[in-house]
């Protein structure tokens, strides 16, 4: 799949936002701890990956009811779904000057109909490669890889499941607007967009 970006600005998908807030002194304290230990910019990207994907539980496994979509907030709080744990893992890679952008599937959900997944791709070498770092359970192995996707789930087209090739240097505002508005978890599953 050829991915698109939104936008030719490449400086998009660098930007801070409301959203991927990565002047917040969380996030740069939380970047300039990660690349203390990083010997380059491939090693920086990869251990801000899995400390997200690691260590901020997908609040629907560990249980917590709390809704997160600032990427601040995330990181504070450590919780959030695929959508916040992408805003959190984009603004770590920007804050270190690494082009990152958000990217979509649609995936079945557990009730017979469809959600939107979020992941994220960062840019090296010239090329975007798509990296999802929702947390891996049982019967999901996602790694960050630039030598191919190791993502959580490969869309199965006979379930009408599809990658969205579009990369975007801002959350989809239908993403967005199902997160800010959702007072709880609970009541953001039924709100989940089923397609983009």
């Amino acid at each position: 799949m050829e991915l698109i970006q939104n936008t030719a600005d490449l400086s998009a998908y660098l930007a801070a936002d409301e959203v991927i807030d990565h002047h917040h002194p969380v996030v740069r304290e939380t970047a300039a701890r990660l690349a203390a230990e990083a010997a380059d910019s491939y090693e920086y990207a990869r251990a801000a990956y899995e400390f997200v994907r690691d260590t901020i539980p997908h609040s629907q496994d560990s249980g917590d009811l709390r809704v997160t979509w600032r990427a601040s907030d995330v990181l504070a709080l450590g919780t959030g779904i695929c959508y916040a744990k992408a805003h959190a893992l984009a603004a770590l890679l920007r804050a270190e000057d690494i082009p990152a952008a958000l990217c979509y599937q649609r995936l079945t959900d557990d009730e017979g109909g469809h959600a939107v997944h979020g992941l994220i791709a960062v840019r090296f070498h010239g090329a975007w490669h798509r990296q999802d770092p929702r947390g891996n359970i049982p019967g999901v192995d996602a790694q960050f890889s630039l030598e191919g996707e190791r993502l959580a789930w490969i869309p199965d087209p006979a379930a009408q499941e599809l990658d969205y090739p579009v990369l975007y240097a801002e959350p989809h505002p239908v993403v967005l607007a199902a997160l800010r508005a959702a007072p709880d978890r609970p009541h953001l599953w039924k709100t989940l967009p089923s397609g983009l």
